[in-house]
């Protein structure tokens, strides 16, 4: 056969070979082995336990090995019969849900959501593009929303246009909550509350709260105090908006920036980092429309913050 011209030798590319995965359901709560053993007999259970042990069994999205995994209802269970899945590993992300259409992860702080004109590279989104391409050159990821920089927490990312655009026209309806924690500065004295104003943003790409509607868009921002100290208050933050910067400008105003946030008035860095953290994402599913509910542990830094 005749090599294409202005190919070297070894340059072609080889088909793409197809995985063969199978989708199983979950009838009732079971542990995963004997789920396998039930769901799979055409399968002997030999061939189930090396299944198991060389990462081809994938529940929601995320390989697993543990023959005594609680599988229910609500769970995805996909066997990969041609190659193990591929195990996402990041120091500054972690993968918690994955299907066909969407990709929930942790980001960490620090970490950019996407690529701006001077990085490309090291993005969450530019990581889990890597990830998609591991399993088939052509597939692709798309961002829905983003996190700054500084803000760890859940994200959701698109596997599909369809995905994409559904959640981003459909975002206020979609999402059912969507809640942070924080630690800021003081003592916090209210239960809970809200802050209101509009947002505006100054030559400086600085935030900046205004009374005036015909200079800033409305946001607002309700909290509820979890715990206070004399020093610091850990609150739980929700969106009824989501403007940039919205909640750090709404602690400044409140009087309580968070803590690292010197940009909006914190006089201080104890944990060497924003404390501010998206913990928990309720929404619909694109495609499905099942109701999705993350939620990711308060982080240890924060709570160590308000330990008297």
């Amino acid at each position: 056969m005749k090599r294409p011209r202005n190919i070297k030798p070894g340059a072609e590319r080889s088909p793409i070979r197809p995985d063969v995965v199978r989708v199983l359901n979950v009838s009732t709560p079971s542990t995963l082995l004997p789920f396998l053993i039930e769901a799979m007999p055409d399968q002997k259970r030999t061939t189930v336990k090396e299944l198991l042990a060389h990462d081809q069994i994938a529940v929601n999205g995320i390989p697993v090995r543990q023959f005594d995994t609680p599988v229910t209802e609500a769970d995805e269970v996909k066997v990969n019969f041609t190659r193990p899945w591929h195990m996402f590993r990041h120091r500054r992300m972690q993968l918690v849900y994955e299907d066909d259409d969407i990709i929930v992860v942790n980001k960490g702080y620090g970490l950019l959501s996407m690529g701006t004109d001077k990085i490309h590279e090291g993005t969450a989104y530019s990581i889990l593009r890597d990830y998609v391409k591991w399993h088939d050159p052509r597939n692709k990821i798309f961002i829905v929303h983003r996190l700054d920089r500084d803000t760890s927490g859940l994200m959701v990312f698109a596997k599909n246009e369809k995905a994409k655009e559904t959640l981003q026209h459909n975002w206020n309806n979609m999402v059912l909550r969507r809640t942070y924690v924080a630690v800021v500065e003081g003592c916090v004295e209210q239960a809970e509350g809200t802050v209101k104003s509009y947002l505006a943003e100054n030559s400086q790409y600085e935030v900046y709260s205004t009374d005036n509607p015909q200079e800033g868009k409305l946001a607002v921002t309700r909290f509820k105090t979890l715990k206070s100290t004399p020093n610091f208050s850990l609150l739980e933050v929700e969106l009824d908006t989501g403007r940039k910067n919205q909640i750090r400008v709404h602690m400044k105003d409140l009087g309580h920036p968070i803590s690292g946030d010197r940009k909006y008035g914190a006089s201080a860095s104890p944990i060497h980092r924003l404390a501010l953290h998206a913990r928990t994402l309720r929404f619909v599913h694109p495609v499905t429309r099942r109701q999705m509910d993350f939620t990711t542990p308060i982080p240890a830094s924060f709570n160590k913050l308000v330990r008297r």
